[in-house]
């Protein structure tokens, strides 16, 4: 299918143009017909969905289920085409800006891009933790990726994102523990004849908008073929609790901002990890080592085939 614009706003040419080089491939004419499509002037009005309002006394809970029905109403991007390029090498502001262009086309999204615009949607929540939950899951002979922004409010966690799946997105923050979370995402994927393979949890993202810090999407990688359930449990625990350890020893300087001084290169991983190792309370599950070079590009087509 070809998406035209909602409301019949003007969409920038870059996205356009890669939308008819897609349907030139498949439609020969594709390009004449997004034209006849554009030009159109009894086609009805698609509604734009509202980005979310808050007022201050509105609880995080009712915040967070505004922010997933927000989501949801982009609706799941089916068209094999991705219309915004995610790099999740890129430093935090640079994402909150394509959040914002997210906001402002209002195209259909990925899991990635949904995971990308809930942590803008809820940067001004400062009481709430947010982290990347990704999953590995093989089905058919086939591996699935799939990418969730897990959040705790209050000692509880949950979830937003989207999916293809209704089980596998939204979770309403009731979840005691980590791993409660994480075993009900892993019935969900049975309930699909997905067996969950790898876990990746990252740490906690940062509420400020303007830092150049990049966010760390694999702080732990769990690979349940070589951990019991019972070790995969207490690993899950292990990295829930080195999460409450970062955010109240208020570890590292301040996060550094464009307002800063230039000099003032992002933190890489790579710097960090020494301390974590040598820090009790900071170190790594014992499930997978991370792998030794963190400046290496992300592989972002794995996250195009999803559940």
């Amino acid at each position: 299918p070809f998406f035209v614009n909602r409301g019949g706003l003007p969409v920038d040419e870059p996205t356009w143009e890669r939308m008819w080089r897609h349907v030139g491939r498949i439609h020969p004419e594709g390009e004449r017909v997004a034209q006849r499509i554009r030009g159109a002037a009894d086609l009805p009005k698609i509604p734009i969905p509202s980005v979310p309002a808050f007022q201050p006394s509105t609880p995080i809970p009712e915040r967070l289920e505004t922010v997933q029905r927000y989501i949801r109403e982009l609706q799941y991007n089916h068209t094999g085409t991705q219309f915004f390029e995610i790099k999740k090498s890129r430093p935090l502001t640079g994402l909150m800006d394509l959040a914002k262009e997210m906001t402002k086309e209002a195209l259909p999204i990925k899991c990635l891009e949904a995971v990308i615009l809930g942590i803008y949607l809820t940067n001004n929540m400062t009481t709430l933790d947010r982290f990347p939950i990704s999953f590995k899951t093989h089905f058919s002979g086939n591996y699935f990726r799939h990418i969730v922004l897990g959040v705790n409010f209050g000692g509880r966690y949950g979830a937003l994102g989207i999916s293809r799946r209704e089980e596998l997105m939204y979770k309403a923050p009731v979840f005691r523990t980590l791993s409660e979370l994480i075993f009900d995402f892993e019935e969900a994927y049975r309930r699909c004849w997905h067996t969950l393979k790898k876990v990746k949890l990252g740490h906690c993202v940062s509420h400020d908008p303007h830092s150049v810090e990049q966010i760390e999407w694999k702080h732990s990688i769990l690979d349940l073929d070589k951990l019991t359930r019972e070790d995969f449990r207490k690993e899950l625990e292990r990295h829930a609790r080195d999460m409450r350890l970062k955010i109240g020893k208020g570890t590292g300087p301040p996060s550094p901002t464009k307002d800063r001084k230039k000099d003032v290169s992002s933190p890489q991983r790579g710097q960090a990890s020494p301390h974590r190792r040598n820090s009790r309370g900071d170190r790594r599950p014992s499930g997978e080592k991370k792998p030794a070079d963190s400046k290496a590009m992300p592989d972002l087509n794995g996250y195009q085939i999803r559940v």
